[in-house]
């Protein structure tokens, strides 16, 4: 993204289960803001506007938060999300200054088709990297268009957007390519296994 989403926030005094079961039904999520050596500050932001960015932007979206007149980028570090209801439950935001690198996991998204008689797996559905807070890529595609059986792609094989640098081993197998029959083998015997163990 290049320039961080403006979310109203307010400072949250009341803290406990029963204080973010309210701020909750006022429509708002409870969230904490911290890093840079600051104490952390308990806020409540407007649930709609923080999951319309989340969607716009993804998992590792940057805010720029209106705290009671002031200003401060953050990055979302974490969201937990009701397993069943799906609202978000809570939200953690780290402050973050422009120009400054973070690292980050970003997902990992495979395309195009594999040479026929292949089978592609994909090992990791994310991939640590370090990049400017306000230009973290909300995705990372590898293509395995016509890839041959007995491919392997790993981190350091991958190339990655202008102001990003890969923060994980270089060895890390993100996407394999395989015989399609010997997946299916594979395949068979576990289930095989699985059987006879019970």
């Amino acid at each position: 993204m290049s320039d961080a989403s403006l979310l109203e926030a307010t400072v949250r005094t009341e803290f406990g289960k029963g204080a973010a079961r309210r701020t909750r039904r006022d429509g708002n999520v409870p969230a904490v803001l911290y890093g840079h050596g600051e104490a952390p500050k308990h806020l409540a932001i407007n649930a709609q506007a923080f999951a319309a960015i989340l969607r716009e932007h993804g998992t590792n979206a940057v805010v720029n938060l209106e705290i009671e007149g002031t200003k401060q980028f953050a990055l979302t570090k974490s969201v937990v999300v009701h397993p069943i209801r799906r609202y978000i439950e809570h939200a953690d935001l780290l402050i973050v200054k422009r120009g400054e690198k973070v690292v980050t996991d970003v997902s990992v998204v495979v395309s195009g088709d594999a040479a026929p008689g292949t089978r592609v797996a994909q090992e990791a559905t994310t991939l640590s990297v370090e990049a400017d807070a306000l230009n973290i890529p909300e995705q990372i595609e590898v293509s395995v268009e016509g890839v041959e059986a007995g491919t392997q792609i790993t981190a350091g094989s991958i190339a990655l957007p202008k102001g990003v640098a890969l923060a994980a081993d270089a060895d890390t197998l993100i996407v394999n390519v395989i015989v399609a029959e010997a997946a299916e083998a594979e395949a068979g015997a576990e289930a095989a296994e699985g059987e006879s163990a019970e």
